[in-house]
């Protein structure tokens, strides 16, 4: 850890640049990769009001990361635009110092009624899950047979409200969506909307993973390319973790983000923050540093820091990597995504 508390690395000399705030655990769709509803049933128990962090609370904590080295906030579920207020959380957290860009993902089901106050509250930009465009094969993804048309409603009034560049994210399963890979990328040519494809990952212990499903991103660039040629575009800033690809006729951009099969492990700049408080280090990771139960019992900014600090500098996270060169390590226990938000 860099002796400098403003500016963290971790082991492998990588900054804490990157925050996703997960504001709630719970979501109206029940994404098979992420949720799924033969687990996560209507009797689901998520996490009581009193055990989530108030929006005071994450806005100290935000504070805090920012002076820990954090630029980049992202706001995440769960599905966030299910919390109550959410604006208002957006904008106290563009009033905070250090912090420089202020995102949010989500499924898109409600933006469509939330984009412009979002934009009034200060949030800059959204990124929108997207795996297929087919009311069929999008109502399998969803896991609640819900068509598409409300998705992309939100997405045009997100464009509407100057939410941009909107970022498409679709995750790919070979069994189930591989029809949506052309189909995303033609539907999104020539507009500001940015597609990027997702190989499906082994997050959580409920998914029912399999390598078999994963689309490697070669193949999805093989398929884009035979329709469309692409070539490769440098990077946005380093830890970005998709890679660009730009189409040779002028018509926009594309991405991948291939964790399975080209793992980003060593740019990894990414903390995030759980519905109830949990610092965690790695999306696979099998807990998190509780920062709320010590917030709630009055430590100060200094020792919440110091605790921040002393975490992310102790990180030799690597799950990725480690999982390309042994599959067996799979078998670890992890945290689910719906509680950090992917």
């Amino acid at each position: 850890m860099s002796s400098d508390p403003f500016n963290v690395r971790d082991q492998f000399q990588r900054p804490l640049r990157d925050l996703r705030i997960s504001v709630t655990d719970k979501c109206n769709f029940r994404c098979p990769y992420c949720m799924p509803i033969e687990v996560y049933g209507e009797d689901y128990e998520f996490s009581p009001k009193p055990e989530i962090l108030t929006f005071e609370e994450i806005v100290r904590l935000t504070g805090l990361f920012a002076r820990a080295g954090t630029r980049k906030v992202r706001i995440t579920g769960g599905e966030p635009l299910i919390r109550k207020g959410l604006p208002t959380l957006i904008s106290m957290l563009t009033a905070l110092p250090g912090v420089e860009d202020l995102t949010l993902t989500t499924n898109g089901w409600l933006l469509a009624q939330q984009a412009q106050s979002l934009k009034e509250a200060g949030l800059r930009r959204v990124t929108v899950s997207l795996d297929a465009l087919d009311d069929e094969t999008f109502g399998r993804m969803n896991g609640r047979g819900l068509g598409v048309q409300r998705v992309l409603d939100g997405i045009a009034a997100a464009q509407d409200a100057g939410l941009t560049p909107v970022k498409v994210n679709a995750v790919l399963k070979r069994t189930v969506n591989y029809e949506a890979i052309c189909a995303l990328a033609e539907r999104f040519r020539g507009t500001s909307v940015i597609v990027r494809f997702i190989e499906y990952m082994d997050v959580g212990n409920r998914n029912g993973w399999r390598l078999d499903e994963v689309i490697p991103s070669a193949e999805v660039i093989g398929e884009i390319h035979k329709r469309w040629p692409v070539e490769p575009a440098e990077r946005n800033y380093r830890g970005e973790v998709a890679e660009r690809y730009r189409y040779l006729d002028g018509q926009g951009e594309i991405g991948v983000i291939s964790s399975i099969t080209q793992p980003f492990c060593g740019d990894c700049s990414r903390g995030r923050l759980t519905t109830d408080g949990r610092f965690v280090t790695c999306l696979f990771a099998p807990d998190g540093l509780n920062l709320r139960d010590p917030l709630r019992a009055g430590a100060s900014d200094d020792a919440l820091l110091g605790r921040i600090a002393s975490t992310w500098g102790a990180r030799t996270d690597r799950y990725s990597e480690e999982r390309t060169a042994n599959t067996t390590i799979r078998s670890r226990r992890k945290i689910e995504m719906y509680q950090i938000g992917g």
